[in-house]
């Protein structure tokens, strides 16, 4: 599993005069129901091989080799999608058998394309799920696109409903009482769990699932920090298998992810239409990645851009310029131009913000920052 850090590595790397060859390809079972996706592989490493020049072919041609032979023996492994990175010349390889289906793309750059795993790390995030009744919890980790059971609570001494003319003597009220007393206790326990939970992992979202009104109990429980990372909540079975559970849950974190890019682009337009430290626009973000003060990129998820960038320093501009005005380093075009400056940001620890469909971001001019100062 990748996360921010290692993406960070791959974007400092830089293999000069060699070549990376960057593969995102969906090999999703229920769009590629006859295994189409090696059909695809072929075509894309062959139009790759007759549109590369001869001093690029003879850098890639072992890169795609390797590809090609390492997704024909490993069919039967993969998930839903896969990303290789590769440099002979650097005796670099990377590959990530990803839970997501991917758009195909084959890249070749002097850097490897990070894009769409920088889309997947912004639109999977990392969620805890409770899942609870009034005697049993189950907690689970879910990320990237994939669900995964932390744990268990279970207090098997918690009462049963009273039973009129049964063994218990007390009034019926009483009784209730008496059974909201271990239930509390039960949920004290279960909250230890979930609040330990949170910390090892460090996550910031949190879906609570069950029925009603044991979620209704737990809620009134949580502590304050703890409940302002409550985002939603679902109805589900206590055992039920965790692909369901997962499938129940997911318009809950879909919602959420929506919102929260809607919100995060109507904060930047505002603040960049005030002046206050936000930008939009490709020219004046690149201006401000060059001077370190980016804090959050931003940009819709279909964006592309050129322009150029300096072979020595990676200064990035839209304007065709040689020498570079920083370093007097050589000038050449940049087909990926958002790539490039998605990799310059995350080096100086920014973080990256893909939005699905914004109409408003792309009318403002499909990318925009959040500054430091």
């Amino acid at each position: 599993m990748f996360n921010r850090e290692e993406l960070k590595e791959l974007a400092a790397l830089k293999a000069d005069d060699r070549c990376f060859v960057s593969l995102y390809l969906n090999v999703n079972p229920i769009t590629n129901v006859k295994g189409d996706y090696a059909i695809h592989l072929k075509n894309m490493l062959k139009n790759t091989l007759e549109k590369a020049d001869k001093k690029v072919l003879k850098k890639i041609s072992a890169d795609i080799g390797k590809i090609e032979s390492f997704v024909a023996a490993n069919k039967r492994e993969f998930k839903k999608g896969i990303a290789i990175i590769s440099s002979s010349e650097s005796s670099f390889w990377k590959m990530y058998s990803l839970s997501v289906p991917v758009k195909n793309e084959i890249i070749v750059d002097k850097t490897p394309y990070i894009e769409p795993l920088l889309d997947i790390l912004d639109n999977y995030q990392r969620y805890a799920m409770l899942l609870v009744d009034k005697e049993s919890a189950r907690l689970f980790l879910v990320h990237l696109g994939e669900i995964e059971e932390y744990g268990e609570v279970h207090t098997p001494d918690v009462p049963g409903k009273h039973k009129r003319g049964g063994w218990f003597s007390l009034s019926g009220n009483r009784f209730e009482r008496h059974i909201d007393y271990h239930v509390g206790l039960h949920l004290k326990d279960v909250l230890k769990k979930l609040e330990s939970f949170l910390s090892e992992e460090k996550i910031e979202r949190i879906i609570i699932g069950g029925t009603e009104d044991t979620i209704a109990k737990v809620k009134d429980m949580l502590p304050k920090t703890v409940s302002e990372k409550v985002i939603g909540t679902f109805h589900v079975e206590m055992f039920a298998h965790n692909n369901d559970i997962f499938e129940k849950a997911r318009p809950v974190m879909e919602d959420f992810e929506r919102q929260k890019g809607k919100n995060a682009v109507s904060q930047l337009i505002t603040r960049a239409n005030k002046g206050e430290n936000a930008v939009l626009g490709m020219e004046d973000v690149l201006n401000v990645i060059q001077e370190g003060r980016v804090m959050r990129l931003v940009f819709t998820k279909d964006f592309k851009d050129s322009g150029y960038a300096c072979n020595n320093c990676k200064y990035l501009t839209k304007q065709k310029i040689s020498p570079c005005p920083y370093c007097k380093g050589g000038m050449e075009e940049a087909g990926y131009l958002v790539e490039l400056a998605s990799q310059r940001a995350i080096e100086n620890g920014a973080v990256i913000e893909i939005i699905s469909d914004n109409k408003e971001l792309s009318n403002a001019g499909g990318i925009g920052a959040f500054l430091r100062f």
